[in-house]
């Protein structure tokens, strides 16, 4: 095996440097730059895991001398950052001290037949990171986001997903129009109407659709749907954040096929 070629980086003013910058801290930067930046150890053992290979090893200077060989030997360019530069790119209260740098996967087509999630237009990247754990999690492998929903590939989203990008197909900026191809039911999640999700015969691969925080589903994606499904709350809350709802209803799909 060829060693892995090693770059010392110690001014502020490199252009690796800067790219790798808007990439930890710019939510939408990987699709410009068809890479994305995973930052610590869970995320970066979560992507080796599932056969991913990134394309740059970054680490800081200090951590560098005792990096663990498998880490440092998955990709075929190492860089080492100064450690106040490292520290100056993290998006992290506590910098984790490497990082890899992947090539953007591929985005395909709408799947057919494939259990599915329908982000529209989620916007809160913690919310959908947890979505993507539970669809991956209760086996939905395809999810699919609408235009005006969360970034899938941003730090925020993949911090907050904790490696289950890794094991799902995800297609974003999508329209109502491009979930033609699904061919499989569409149940949407409602707060006051539709049958309890706890009595409901739920259909075998079929694609949730999650809506807005505020404003739930669309008008649109709720004409389409083959069924409405509520959640009772014996509590009496209004409603459930929509990441909570995502899990018991992907939960209730999954384990009882």
């Amino acid at each position: 095996m060829t060693a892995p070629s090693v770059t010392h980086i110690q001014s502020r003013d490199n252009g690796f440097l800067k790219d790798l910058r808007r990439l930890a801290q710019d939510s939408t930067a990987y699709r410009k730059q068809g890479r994305v930046w995973l930052e610590g150890d869970h995320l970066c053992r979560a992507a080796l895991a599932r056969g991913v290979r990134p394309a740059i090893a970054v680490f800081s200077e200090s951590f560098w001398p005792t990096a663990p060989a498998d880490w440092a030997q998955a990709a075929p360019k190492i860089v080492v950052l100064a450690d106040a530069l490292f520290a100056d790119i993290s998006s992290l209260e506590s910098p984790a001290h490497m990082g890899y740098v992947l090539d953007l996967p591929a985005s395909g087509a709408v799947r057919p037949g494939v259990a599915s999630v329908v982000l529209d237009r989620v916007q809160d990247a913690g919310n959908v990171g947890s979505i993507l754990r539970s669809a991956s999690a209760f086996g939905f492998r395809q999810v699919l986001a609408l235009k005006g929903s969360a970034a899938l590939w941003s730090p925020k989203v993949l911090r907050a997903g904790m490696g289950a990008h890794f094991g799902l197909d995800l297609v974003e900026g999508l329209s109502v129009e491009d979930l033609a191809p699904l061919e499989v039911p569409l149940l949407v999640t409602h707060v006051h109407e539709g049958d309890f999700l706890h009595h409901a015969e739920l259909p075998w691969p079929c694609a949730w659709v999650l809506g807005h925080e505020g404003q739930g589903v669309s008008p649109a994606l709720e004409v389409r749907a083959s069924r409405r499904i509520r959640i009772a709350q014996p509590g009496g809350e209004e409603s459930l954040n929509v990441a909570a709802a995502a899990a018991i209803c992907l939960h209730a799909s999954g384990a009882g096929r």
